[in-house]
């Protein structure tokens, strides 16, 4: 076992959630060689084509990568991982912080066709597919932007790929919406934790209504200039929102998780073209976070 491969433990953890056989009925090639060679990649940022000998072929490394981020193998599998963590009640849904976090974009990540890509076997694009791949500029150049929700175990429950210019506030449903963690005995999966917590960018009405509409509650920091706007409408500006001073100084934790996913280098410098591809490289390493004890 090679540095940073996975370990028994976790392969254990991990293997009854891989899919069985390939697209033609026959066997994969072996999973644990296969996605020790992913991690590699995730963890180093090496070009696919340098991939070390010993985890064999690299297209072959490299392909399944693609194909499980293009079909949802990859989210599936994460969802797994959170329904087992759940169970053996190593999941905290007293609070959920919600985040984002710049990463630079390569200037590999640049200069994808402007046509979807074709998945073999399948007339429609990805599942994953975005036509502005994600990637937005400004000063510093390309950028991409993941939208996260953690836990207070400090792990990702859902994420979001988004072009770097991006803001957070209208960001907060559509991750608050990825958080599906399975039962164990069947029915609907559980998205619903106790109180959300984020800073003063995702103060809005509308997500304040959200959070209310269902039963959850928030503490998110009202800024100054919306202070001042529902003074000045008076009655009709609404009482303050409650803010819960102790609650909030657990935020930190899902500024320590964006610190543990982007100790990948392939997730803290974007080097994938396919804003998809991309997505499944920041899923893997939320997957590896959650097979650790």
């Amino acid at each position: 076992m090679g540095r940073g491969d996975l370990t028994n433990d976790e392969w254990a953890r991990l293997a009854p959630h891989l899919p069985g056989s390939g697209r033609r009925g026959g066997r994969w090639n072996d999973h644990r060689r296969v996605i020790n060679g992913i991690l590699f990649r995730q963890r180093t940022g090496v070009p696919w084509r340098d991939l070390p000998e010993r985890f064999g072929s690299w297209k072959t490394v490299y392909e399944r990568h693609r194909r499980w981020s293009a079909d949802g193998t990859w989210d599936r599998i994460l969802r797994a991982v959170q329904a087992d963590a759940d169970a053996a009640g190593r999941l905290d849904w007293s609070m959920v912080s919600v985040d984002s976090t710049s990463c630079r974009a390569h200037q590999h990540a640049a200069g994808a066709r402007k046509t979807p890509p074709r998945v073999p076997g399948k007339e429609r694009p990805p599942r994953q597919h975005r036509p502005d791949e994600g990637l937005g500029r400004s000063r510093g150049g390309l950028t991409t932007k993941i939208h996260l929700a953690g836990e207070g175990g400090r792990r990702p429950l859902g994420l979001l790929i988004t072009p770097g210019q991006w803001g957070d506030a209208p960001q907060l449903i559509p991750v608050m919406e990825r958080i599906r963690v399975p039962r164990p005995g069947g029915g609907h999966p559980r998205t619903r934790p106790g109180r959300v917590s984020g800073d003063k960018a995702y103060s809005s009405r509308r997500n304040r209504c959200y959070l209310r509409r269902r039963q959850i509650k928030h503490t998110i920091p009202e800024p100054r200039d919306q202070r001042a706007n529902r003074r000045r409408r008076g009655s009709r500006g609404g009482r303050p929102p409650s803010f819960d001073k102790e609650a909030y100084k657990r935020r930190n934790e899902v500024e320590r998780t964006i610190n543990r996913l982007k100790t990948f280098r392939a997730v803290a410098t974007r080097y994938d073209k396919r804003a998809y591809v991309f997505h499944g490289t920041v899923t893997v390493a939320a997957i590896r976070l959650w097979l650790r004890p």
